[in-house]
């Protein structure tokens, strides 16, 4: 590490079981220091009080929604932040995980809805030794490669996000961008989607069945590791079994 400390960004950490809590502690027990943002103070405070008893280094950014007014103000006090342990930091990954279900066929498709899913993003500053800026990683789904029945509203912001990340991958060279993601994620959440106990039990212990959110940070890592002449364009994580 320089005498610069990077800092991953991460939007999105749901109850602290998911993709962007395991992030933040495969990235912490690097050096990196860790910036929360999400919508629930109580989660986000939670994810911080773990990492830094940890060791690492972390701190909670509440913010009301992802506007773009939202996002550019919070980015920016994360930027000005005065790190307890002091020295120079800069952003050097961002991890967009935000994101909502929405099961529902398109006619009954609302307004807000469709706001719900609306990707909104941010990017990063100077060439470090690997000869990047930054890295922006987007969190994507199944839904980012193909549609199904009530997936009109999740579908369209999934395409619309390996869109945009492919985009600004083009744009902005310097930058290593995203990763697909296909299959179920091992969560709090996707544990109390199975009422059978048997067939909750299977989920959480088979590995061949489910995607678990620490390989994801782990993957996410190697991402924001790799050397300028070896970026991959994206990345499509599933476990063994998984049914595509």
């Amino acid at each position: 590490m320089s005498s610069i400390r990077p800092i991953i960004v991460i939007a999105g950490i749901g109850n602290g079981s998911g993709t962007g809590a395991a992030t933040a502690r495969v990235f912490a027990k690097t050096g990196y220091r860790v910036a929360l943002i999400a919508r629930n103070a109580d989660h986000l405070n939670k994810v911080v009080t773990e990492l830094t008893q940890a060791g690492g280094e972390a701190a909670a950014f509440p913010i009301p929604g992802y506007s773009y007014g939202a996002v550019t103000s919070v980015v920016e006090n994360i930027r000005k932040y005065q790190w307890p342990s002091g020295g120079k930091s800069e952003i050097r990954v961002g991890l967009w995980n935000t994101g909502a279900g929405v099961w529902k066929g398109f006619l009954d498709v609302t307004e807000q809805d469709l706001q719900t899913v609306i990707i909104l993003a941010f990017q990063e500053n100077e060439v470090d030794a690997l000869g990047k800026r930054g890295t922006l990683l987007f969190t994507g789904a199944t839904a980012s490669i193909r549609g199904n029945v009530t997936t009109s509203a999740f579908a369209a912001g999934k395409f619309a996000l390996r869109a945009l990340s492919q985009s600004l991958n083009k744009e902005f060279g310097k930058q290593n961008i995203h990763a697909i993601i296909d299959g179920g994620i091992l969560t709090d959440l996707s544990l109390s989607r199975r009422s059978d106990p048997q067939a909750s039990k299977e989920w959480q212990e088979n590995a061949n069945i489910r995607l678990d959110p620490e390989s994801i940070g782990k993957a996410y890592f190697y991402l924001a590791s790799q050397d300028k002449s070896s970026w991959t364009w994206e990345l499509d994580l599933r476990p063994a079994h998984e049914k595509w």
